[in-house]
């Protein structure tokens, strides 16, 4: 088979290439990313010399036409996006340009080449947020009410995908997935990010609204899913991806500080972003009944290895560490320039 992964340089894109070609190696991998300040090619290290990789961007469509129509992949999959809320924020037209016109360009590219599966990564996020309380959980049929510029902007390339589908026939798949932690992830996410501040014995900032929570899944767990629909999803289809374990932003900077056996006192609480949502929960009951998949981490002995992982892995996110173009602590989410 050959695959054209977008946005393989960030987390979730980096791991499904190494997850790709070491499960199948006889497969061509051509992995495309534009290496915005969150794109970091030195995550694709170990695999460099088993793949194609092509800075690019998907908003240009000219350059993803050609590059399709010389590498001539079997599957598109669009991990490529902005992703972070708190960006979104103060910068919400870098969202709309990358997440909904690039991937608008990138199913017209695959539309013209005739691509034989387009697959887009998606996230929980679009469905809008529930309450703390709320017994239910959101399923492929719940409407879309996102709240944020992020949410919006990922909505947006939903539909875009499902336009493509319905008008042109583009055999297209979408995964909506829980949030992701792991390996490789850039450290403005909050995992990585207490981790990173906690090894140096530096405040972990949390949200006011400190019992909001969280659906979790290891990162690996999302490839086998993405591997999954690939292999046996039907066309046309969108399939949840959780695990239905949840955790808030205080339980999640407790586990980090017993991780490190580090000291409470290191939480220090910081206001809310604009439209914090409160809480995401999926019903994957689909992914589970129709293709077999499950998740494999455990959420406690994951948590423990991914922090083990950045602790041993200080060449990777130090150099990092000072890209992230927003402050936590200060919301309005001033510009890290303006520190």
């Amino acid at each position: 088979m050959r695959l054209l992964v977008t946005g393989a340089a960030g987390f979730i894109g980096s791991n499904f290439v190494r997850h790709w070609v070491e499960g199948h190696p006889g497969d061509h991998v051509v992995a495309l990313d534009l290496l915005t300040y969150a794109g970091n090619r030195a995550s694709l290290a170990d695999v460099e010399d088993r793949i194609a990789f092509v800075q690019a961007d998907i908003a240009d469509l000219d350059t993803c036409e050609a590059l399709m129509r010389a590498e001539r992949p079997d599957v598109v999959v669009n991990f490529a996006a902005e992703s972070h809320n708190s960006l979104a924020v103060v910068d919400p037209g870098r969202f709309f340009r990358t997440n909904v016109m690039g991937t608008q360009a990138l199913l017209e590219a695959a539309r013209r080449v005739g691509v034989g599966r387009f697959h887009h990564i998606s996230t929980c996020e679009v469905y809008g947020d529930m309450a703390l309380d709320d017994p239910g959980a959101f399923t492929e049929e719940s409407p879309y009410r996102p709240q944020t510029p992020y949410n919006a902007s990922k909505a947006g390339a939903d539909h875009a995908v499902r336009s493509y589908h319905a008008t042109y026939g583009l055999p297209v798949t979408i995964s909506n997935c829980s949030n992701n932690y792991g390996p490789y992830q850039f450290p403005e996410k909050v995992i990585p990010l207490f981790t990173t501040r906690a090894l140096d014995d530096r405040p972990l900032p949390l949200y006011a609204s400190t019992h909001n929570r969280r659906e979790w899944i290891h990162v690996l767990d999302h490839c086998r899913a993405v591997e999954r629909i690939l292999a046996d999803g039907v066309v046309g289809e969108t399939y949840n991806v959780g695990t239905g374990v949840e955790a808030s932003i205080e339980q999640i900077a407790d586990l980090v500080l017993g991780a490190l056996g580090k000291p409470s006192s290191l939480k220090t609480i910081v206001p809310d972003r604009p439209s914090h949502d409160r809480r995401y929960l999926l019903d994957s009951s689909r992914i589970r009944s129709e293709l077999g998949w499950a998740p494999q981490v455990p959420f406690d002995a994951g948590i423990d290895e991914t922090v083990r992982w950045y602790g041993a892995h200080r060449d990777w996110w130090e150099p990092l560490r000072d890209r992230a173009p927003v402050v936590e602590e200060s919301w309005a989410g001033a510009p890290a320039s303006t520190r």
